[in-house]
């Protein structure tokens, strides 16, 4: 019997939750107070089924396990585990939470699609908070693997796991935060880049075509295979990302950001050096170099053939 997840919220972010549910094989039972919702909601599906019949849907996949419900309490009848995704309203988002907690079966988690609220004020009126956690995805849910987790002041350990190794089951690739911090991981990472491209816009000193030109044919190329922290440890050469901070630590106060550089302390420099020790699990910087031309080449290729086809 195929499992029921309940997707409360039915925009952009929720259509693309129901319909990665949907393509993994679960039967959906979606909610959210706007008349014209089902319809909408039908929409997004059917725009991202052929995406997601490229990928390779799961047995048993087909928008048809998909029925749209008229109350809230009918959505996360039966239901697994839940997904809210309405819309960024710290009010809406703190009632709607303790309404899907008191209709919900004990022990189900619900996870909240935030961007940007911390689950301890989102979870402020809710009869049993333990269960309610950050299931945060990135747009379109359905295409890109990332969500974030993350639990607030009054969550049980329990329900974070729980999420995590649920996501997982459905295909995502799972960031399981320690603490709570405003916007998250990848979130805080793109204003900054967006923060800087904002500004030299502003100032006249690039347009938004060498902006995106100088990510999508620069960094950007590198970023599938490796993240920036090992993107620098690579630039370190031999000497990896010990060498690099200790040569081009100076370089942070230099005026290439508007963003304030912190202290680069011992502390921190340690800190990164041990992570991207840790991160490279044993690779060699030879080995890590290998790694990421052999995959950019293959990505640069990619996105040529999908551009010309």
């Amino acid at each position: 019997m195929p499992e029921t997840v309940a997707c409360v919220g039915a925009g952009v972010i929720g259509g693309g939750w129901v319909a990665h549910f949907l393509a993994r094989g679960f039967h959906v039972r979606a909610w959210d107070p706007e008349p014209a919702a089902e319809a909408k909601l039908t929409r997004l599906v059917d725009a991202a089924w052929p995406a997601l019949t490229s990928l390779g849907l799961a047995e048993g996949a087909s928008r048809d396990n998909l029925v749209v419900t008229a109350t809230l309490a009918e959505a996360v009848d039966g239901a697994v585990f839940v997904q809210e995704s309405a819309p960024e309203d710290l009010a809406l988002k703190q009632k709607l939470l303790a309404e899907i907690d008191a209709v919900t079966a004990p022990g189900i988690v619900v996870a909240s699609s935030t961007s940007g609220y911390g689950m301890t004020e989102m979870q402020a009126d809710a009869a049993t908070p333990d269960r309610l956690v950050v299931g945060h995805p990135f747009n379109p849910p359905y295409l890109i693997p990332l969500v974030e987790v993350a639990g607030g002041g009054r969550t049980g350990k329990w329900a974070v796991e729980h999420a995590a190794a649920f996501y997982r089951r459905v295909g995502k690739t799972v960031i399981t935060m320690d603490r709570e911090v405003p916007g998250f991981i990848a979130n805080r990472l793109q204003e900054a880049l967006w923060r800087e491209a904002l500004h030299m816009v502003a100032n006249g000193e690039a347009t938004v075509e060498q902006i995106d030109t100088a990510i999508t044919d620069g960094p950007g190329l590198r970023w599938p295979v490796q993240g920036p922290m090992l993107t620098f440890h690579l630039a370190g050469g031999e000497g990896g990302m010990a060498h690099m901070l200790d040569h081009f630590g100076p370089s942070l106060k230099s005026p290439w950001t508007r963003l304030e550089a912190p202290e680069l302390t011992t502390a921190l420099r340690d800190a990164v050096v041990e992570g991207c020790e840790d991160e490279a699990g044993g690779r060699t910087i030879a080995d890590l170099v290998a790694e990421r031309d052999r995959a950019v080449i293959a990505i640069q290729r990619a996105v040529r053939e999908a551009r010309d086809g």
